[in-house]
């Protein structure tokens, strides 16, 4: 029965996506603003339908940054980026290029400032991801990067990619780590949506200012030792 709900509320993930992103299109071209209420109407209506059709609830935990800011975030599934992208007030995620073509999603993700990353390309996708940046920031905002590039299943240990490092010391922006359980819910190519309450918590920030490797070590160190305490908060137990 949990995976015929899980389904049921997959399917309304993707036509409700179709349904605000076409009826607020009027807003979202009319304004900036517009478009992150648009965006920020379809999370809320998605944490409701996860509620209701599976039981999982959404939790919010620290301060959630407000001015210009760089958060590095642990990514486990699309219910990550709905909640973080529900919170912050004005974010803007580093995004695989793909996604600019995408329907919906393209648009506005191109509306609030996203930057497209080539991640095949290594260093030119990078100078590039920094100049738009760079060129963004007068906008402000909340720069969302997931350091490992990809999703992660609960207990993996998959490498943090140096872009975040790379952002982090061009743009001397202090970094809000973020930790998350959200994967024993909703686990990576999992079709089932599982009760409990998803998490995404935000710690203490990294100062600008720091080394390049100082601040990888740092930033993966807080982000993978608070997601691991999340996750066993909600009773996952990890392989010895």
């Amino acid at each position: 029965m949990l995976l015929i709900r899980s389904q049921i509320a997959n399917m309304l993930m993707y036509l409700l996506l179709a349904v605000f992103g076409i009826f607020g299109l009027p807003l979202a071209i009319w304004s900036r603003e517009g478009a992150f209420k648009v965006i920020k109407g379809y999370c809320r209506t998605m944490f409701w339908v996860f509620r209701v059709l599976c039981g999982l609830k959404v939790e919010f935990r620290g301060e959630v940054p407000q001015g210009e800011v760089l958060v590095c975030s642990k990514h486990m599934s699309f219910m990550d980026i709905l909640m973080l992208a529900y919170k912050l007030p004005r974010v803007r995620f580093i995004m695989k290029r793909e996604l600019v073509f995408a329907p919906v999603i393209g648009f506005y993700g191109w509306r609030i400032g996203c930057a497209p990353v080539e991640r095949d390309k290594k260093g030119g996708a990078m100078k590039k991801m920094v100049t738009h940046l760079e060129a963004e920031a007068e906008m402000g905002g909340q720069t969302t990067i997931f350091p490992q590039g990809t999703r992660v299943l609960p207990g993996a240990k998959d490498r943090y990619k140096v872009g975040a490092g790379v952002i982090y010391t061009r743009l001397g922006l202090d970094c809000v780590p973020v930790a998350t359980n959200v994967g024993v819910f909703w686990a990576r190519r999992s079709p089932v949506r599982k009760p409990g309450t998803a998490i995404i918590e935000f710690l203490e920030p990294i100062p600008a200012g720091m080394e390049l490797k100082e601040f990888m070590v740092k930033m993966e160190d807080v982000i993978e030792t608070n997601s691991d305490r999340l996750m066993r908060e909600s009773g996952y137990v990890f392989e010895a």
